[in-house]
């Protein structure tokens, strides 16, 4: 290899390492920012019911809540522009998009989505367990699915309670 070569070679080594090294920090910034907004998003919703995971609904129903929070299933969950921004942003990136929510529930609610209702199709869980005292209701994920706050809903794991 002649000297032209070799330093040819070496800047191109050189632009190869600074472009990986940067495309590592922009994922690396990007994963901390999508972390502090996750972190964000449980801490408010969290204050009143579980964080729900975000592919439970797609993007175009996360969107409608956010812009609805002063009349959020009959509270006011109101937040600061910044806030509502920042969680819509994530909410939208993290949104379903495969089949289960292909389509917008009714009223924006998981419990009205095709997959909720099919995964707890009468026979499989019957009408009374909504209406049990350690239940309360269908958005009570908690109740039958210990791990409900960290997003997991094994079926394997469903304890439905008396």
């Amino acid at each position: 290899m002649n000297l032209f070569s070799q330093s040819a070679m070496r800047h191109a080594c050189l632009w190869v390492l600074l472009g990986s090294g940067l495309a590592l920090g922009t994922a690396h910034a990007q994963t901390a920012g999508s972390a502090q907004a996750a972190a964000k998003y449980r801490q408010e919703c969290a204050a009143c019911h579980i964080a729900y995971p975000p592919g439970m609904m797609p993007a175009a129903s996360w969107q409608k809540l956010m812009s609805g929070l002063t009349k959020h299933y009959g509270a006011d969950a109101s937040l600061d522009d910044a806030t509502v921004r920042e969680l819509s942003t994530w909410l939208g990136a993290n949104a379903g998009t495969y089949r289960r929510v292909s389509e917008e529930p009714p009223q924006n609610r998981i419990t009205q989505t095709a997959w909720f209702l099919r995964k707890h199709r009468e026979g499989e869980v019957p009408a009374d367990v909504w209406k049990r005292a350690s239940v309360r209701s269908a958005s009570n994920c908690m109740a039958c699915h210990a791990g409900a706050d960290k997003g997991i809903f094994n079926e394997d794991a469903v304890r439905i309670p008396k």
